[in-house]
């Protein structure tokens, strides 16, 4: 059990003017400092082995993982494995095991002037295209050592924990979850009872927090996904109302042994990267080894 972070703490990549001017070197350099084990990809990373094993091995840390966003919906699975090789090279190379996955076919999650009340509905058809093409895709990555997390997300086909069931009820045993309590919550679901239901089959796992009444304020105004994040709507662990305690405790119950990384959406000229990712990395240590979790980990890890 480790500890990550993924850089929208320091840059955006769906609002580039949010933290554009810093460096990844000084990304990195405090993702270390606040005591983080590993990094997810961002726009800012090198994307040939040969040029990001040295930028991240500077610092002394992995990469855990990356975006990828699919489109099942539109185009032919055999199409979609070849938009995806060169991403799913970078991550084999790199060492990591998971790969974040989201369709994104029609989302609205990056449209600023689009309500979320906006986002796409999938029709029974649609269901069983994308989740046949996600247990083909699954097959083919855990074929490479890499398991597919798919990661529901605010203004796409899969956002709620009713489509995360129907997800999880229609795909192959290829396809597991990527938890995110931050989405999950603002989708007005309970992190906790969905990782009861799911978390055996939970491949890795985003700890962002919700501020409750910024929430309550983008729900009213149906405002557009990254309206509520210029907002403030996420933070890190421990600066929010999400029940972290409980969500862990599901998660030690079946002995989840994946990353934990702390993502939260914010403006670092709002809230200070080293600051949060700190605060971050702290709360999520302290309530993970308070729920077991971080007892499983192997001799001579990072904490």
């Amino acid at each position: 059990m480790r500890i990550g972070i993924n850089p929208l703490t320091w840059s955006n990549d769906d609002l580039p003017e949010l933290g554009g001017e810093i460096p990844l070197e000084t990304c990195l350099a405090e993702a270390k400092q606040a005591g983080y084990a590993g990094v997810e990809l961002g726009h800012k990373f090198p994307r040939t082995p040969q040029a990001l094993k040295p930028v991240v091995q500077k610092h002394g840390l992995e990469v855990v993982s990356g975006w990828y966003s699919s489109a099942l919906l539109s185009r032919s699975v055999d199409a979609e494995l070849d938009n995806l090789e060169p991403h799913l090279s970078l991550l084999k190379a790199m060492g990591s095991n998971v790969l974040v996955l989201c369709e994104t076919t029609r989302a609205v999650h990056g449209d600023r002037s689009c309500p979320l009340s906006k986002r796409p509905v999938l029709t029974d058809a649609e269901w069983t295209r994308l989740c046949e093409g996600l247990t083909q895709v699954g097959e083919h990555t855990l074929k490479r050592g890499i398991r597919l997390a798919y990661h529901a997300h605010m203004g796409t086909v899969v956002q709620t924990a009713a489509e995360i069931d129907t997800l999880m009820q229609r795909c192959g045993k290829s396809v597991w979850l990527l938890l995110d309590c931050g989405h999950i919550t603002y989708a007005g679901d309970d992190p906790v009872a969905l990782a009861r239901k799911h978390a055996g089959r939970t491949a890795h796992v985003h700890t962002k927090d919700v501020r409750k009444a910024v929430l309550a304020k983008a729900l009213e105004a149906d405002a557009p996904f990254l309206s509520a994040v210029l907002d403030g709507v996420f933070t890190v662990p421990g600066d929010g109302h999400v029940d972290f305690r409980g969500f862990f405790a599901e998660l030690a119950k079946v002995h989840y042994d994946g990353w934990l990384v702390v993502e939260a959406e914010q403006d670092p000229k709002k809230a200070h990267p080293l600051t949060y990712a700190t605060m971050g990395f702290k709360n999520v240590q302290a309530l993970a080894r308070e729920a077991g979790l971080l007892q499983r980990q192997p001799v001579g890890a990072a904490s």
